[in-house]
């Protein structure tokens, strides 16, 4: 099925606003927008996602609704998409959210806090659960509008040059990593590092910082930290699910005609969508590669795991305490996932557990 007929079948349904392409073509004005991503375009899947969105809409729009896409540093660095975005410098931008917590912690619920959701309840919290309405209050300030635009599944916990046996092995450690995961992490003795994807590579190779995480096998197959670095831990706890928006500037946005607005936001469940089965597609082969290539693949120690908890809860209940709105945005997150998590263990995971044993087996 191609994804262009996302406005042809079913999601049709859930958007009475969008007409049929010819329609369109014929009635609505010519629009040419830059988009500027915060990955660079080696990365086919991610920086592809935003690619897949910008054809989803030209496609709709019989080419109507022109997108260029841009790639971290072309036209700003990868963790200034959503400064440019809210200044007008671009109509829009391709950015986890929770890269700009210092500006507003509340965006953290935005891509994934550490032992949150997994992708298909943050979507669901998103869509159904009071998410979306909190984040775009926390997104006022910068003059924006949010469209949910994919996940990357839960990650990988990131490579490391030396094994992690205990929490004692964190203290000291330069770790690149991006959102709130790297504030739990420093309270474990981490010394957290927030670099841009592109320039990950050269950081660890050169022993500037001494592990690294970024997203799962696939990406991070094809950025090299194998060769730099031997052991790949799992679970990345503080990404259980990322999800990634596209950011449009407010001005712009409301500028628009209804079915333009509508068919953005249409294309940013399909490209979305493609993102994850991408990702479901690559992931493995990617993974058995590099362990034949040597990596040593390790699962966090469960002593590891109970501290970096312990440590998350008490950060968030710290910045609950301070801000009403991050207070009310993690009540709703908090009891969503109490509310999914309760379901799924019921029907999907018995059945995943079931079939992995088996597949043990054989």
């Amino acid at each position: 099925m191609k994804r262009r007929t996302f406005l042809t079948g079913s999601a049709v349904a859930g958007a009475t606003t969008l007409v049929a392409a010819p329609a369109i073509a014929q009635s609505m004005p010519e629009i040419k927008w830059r988009l500027t991503s915060s990955f660079p375009k080696s990365l086919d899947t991610i920086y592809g996602t935003a690619q897949t969105y910008a054809k989803y809409v030209a496609e709709a729009t019989d080419n109507k609704f022109q997108i260029q896409t841009f790639g971290a540093g072309e036209i700003v660095p990868g963790l200034q998409a959503l400064d440019a975005v809210s200044v007008a410098s671009v109509e829009i931008a391709q950015t986890p959210l929770y890269l700009y917590i210092g500006k507003e912690p509340v965006l953290a619920y935005a891509t994934g806090v550490p032992f949150g959701m997994n992708h298909r309840h943050q979507h669901s919290w998103w869509t159904f659960g009071g998410g979306a309405e909190l984040c775009a209050e926390a997104l006022k300030p910068f003059k924006v509008h949010a469209i949910l635009c994919g996940n990357s599944g839960t990650q990988m916990g990131g490579w490391f040059r030396k094994e992690i046996k205990t929490v004692d092995d964190l203290k000291g450690l330069k770790f690149r990593i991006a959102g709130m995961g790297g504030h739990v992490l420093a309270r474990l003795g981490v010394v957290p590092q927030q670099i841009a994807g592109g320039d990950v590579y050269p950081a660890l190779e050169k022993g500037t910082i001494d592990a690294a995480e970024f997203v799962g096998p696939y990406d991070d197959e094809k950025l090299g930290f194998y060769k730099v670095a031997k052991y790949y831990y799992f679970p990345g706890w503080w990404e259980g699910g990322a999800m990634l928006h596209m950011i449009v500037n407010d001005e712009k946005w409301n500028a628009l005609p209804k079915q333009y607005q509508a068919i953005l936001t249409q294309a940013g469940s399909a490209a979305g969508a493609w993102m994850l089965e991408k990702y479901d597609s690559v992931n493995p082969a990617a993974l058995k590669r590099l362990i034949a290539n040597g990596t040593e693949l390790r699962a966090f120690p469960q002593p590891v795991m109970e501290a970096s908890y312990k440590a998350t809860q008490d950060y968030l209940n710290e910045i609950a305490e301070k801000s009403p709105l991050f207070k009310k945005t993690k009540e709703s997150h908090d009891a969503y996932m109490k509310d999914v998590l309760f379901y799924t263990q019921i029907a999907e995971n018995y059945y995943d557990n079931y079939l992995l044993s088996k597949m043990r087996k054989g």
